[in-house]
């Protein structure tokens, strides 16, 4: 017999299978556009930090790239609870609800992984590789746990469908473009940097930028997205017995 977490996880996965190449087609489309607008066509003579500007864009695509698709679990999780009812199927199944969000974390980290792949792979064909090492896989993972477990609170929090892109919306959209995956943060004032610096994303963004040069790491960002992550996570159970109640 299958553990519970593991039945949620599969069966996400067996969904990321039927869909896969919808998906990786659709994972692709935005960091294309981005590395083409932004890294060719705007940031072609630009250096930051003595590293050419597509050398910058690629880690912060990476780190919004997993962030979204992180997020984009919680999408998958309303489509079954509202229309599929598979959610109502999950209450009356032996599957306690801390198994119920480790799979759907799982998923969301697995889907957050496979577009950073993606995006990896394009940045080849435009001629960037940087250094991808454990520290750098390992950071991209703990911003999707966060945002893995933001989806499973969203997604467990709203009354419909059309509620969790309001979280899109005022949420994950802006901290997409603010959290240091255009610019550099510190080129802004000091009260924004302060204030941008409370987003986990632009914590993210500079741990797999410096990963990805082939620094060596800061625990700090390391150890500050694990507590964040764990946080979260904690309240997502918490946000499923709220809603099986």
């Amino acid at each position: 017999m299958i553990k519970g977490w593991f039945a949620v996880y599969y069966r996400e996965l067996l969904i990321l299978r039927r869909k896969f190449f919808r998906q990786a087609a659709s994972m692709s489309i935005a960091p294309l556009l981005y590395l083409i607008a932004f890294g060719l066509g705007m940031g072609r003579n630009i250096t930051v930090d003595g590293h050419s500007y597509m050398e910058f864009l690629v880690p912060g695509l990476v780190a919004m790239t997993s962030m979204t698709q992180a997020f984009a679990i919680g999408v998958e999780i309303n489509v079954a609870r509202f229309y599929w009812h598979i959610f109502d199927e999950f209450q009356s199944a032996p599957v306690s609800n801390l198994a119920y969000v480790i799979g759907e974390t799982l998923a969301g980290i697995t889907r957050a992984l496979l577009s950073s792949a993606i995006i990896l792979v394009i940045a080849a064909l435009f001629g960037i590789v940087l250094h991808y090492s454990l520290f750098f896989w390992l950071i991209i993972i703990l911003n999707s746990f966060i945002f893995a477990s933001i989806a499973i609170c969203s997604a467990m929090l709203v009354k419909s469908h059309a509620d969790q892109s309001l979280f899109s919306n005022f949420i994950i959209t802006p901290m997409a473009f603010l959290g240091g995956t255009f610019f550099p943060v510190e080129n802004l004032p000091f009260r924004a940097q302060k204030l941008l610096n409370l987003l986990p994303l632009t914590h993210a963004s500079h741990a797999i930028r410096d990963a990805s040069y082939g620094n060596m790491p800061n625990i700090f960002p390391y150890l500050l997205l694990s507590g964040i992550g764990v946080i979260f996570f904690i309240a997502g159970v918490f946000c499923v017995n709220k809603a099986k109640s």
